[in-house]
């Protein structure tokens, strides 16, 4: 089993929990406190903005034939994945550039920051991020909600343009061949971060 399908069948009980969470929840059934998602949308968008930076690190530590990959992942998340952001923000009235990192972004962000210091323990680190989203996007799209701004954020992460890009980080994390332990820990580690991050400040 490679490294990254050792990760997947660790995940997947873990993921049970963010289903189960009451953001994820409300946003599954389409009724969640607009409060809440506009606190989530701020918070998410700092994060973002750290992620560009964690592809950045370790785009500089590639491989040539990644180095692509990473710098299409820098930028796409930069423009597609924040234009979302901005639209869905516009929608619930957010405030991107006053928002402030509430504890659970600052620690995730140092984490996948610190990680990215060491280019195949930056990609098990940040993979809870790539399949988390895409798997879990992929579930709720089963019964997708009704209101139409939380239907669209679901489609986001269900694309299969989406689930491509996270099983090409899989695929970058088995040619890296991190030490198989460590790369365990950190994406337990990740996953653990996702969890605590939907607890919206």
């Amino acid at each position: 089993m490679s490294i990254a399908a050792e990760l997947h069948a660790i995940g997947r009980p873990l993921l049970d929990a963010q289903l189960a969470h009451p953001t994820v929840r409300g946003i599954a059934q389409g009724d969640l406190p607009e409060p809440v998602f506009r606190s989530w949308l701020e918070q998410d968008y700092l994060f973002l903005l750290d992620y560009v930076r964690v592809f950045s690190r370790l785009a500089w530590q590639a491989p040539a034939e990644h180095l692509g990959d990473l710098v299409d992942l820098a930028h796409s998340t930069f423009h597609e994945e924040l234009d979302l952001h901005r639209s869905l923000s516009a929608d619930f009235g957010a405030d991107l550039e006053g928002a402030k990192k509430g504890p659970a972004c600052a620690a995730y962000t140092s984490f996948l920051l610190e990680s990215a210091e060491n280019y195949a323990e930056g990609l098990a680190a940040l993979y809870p991020c790539m399949w988390g989203y895409s798997t879990l996007g992929q579930i709720l799209a089963e019964n997708p909600p009704a209101e139409p701004r939380y239907r669209a954020w679901v489609n986001t992460y269900a694309d299969p343009g989406f689930a491509a890009l996270a099983a090409r980080i899989g695929q970058m994390i088995d040619e890296a061949a991190p030490d198989p332990g460590r790369a365990k820990e950190l994406f337990v580690q990740g996953v653990a971060h996702e969890l605590a991050f939907w607890d919206v400040p």
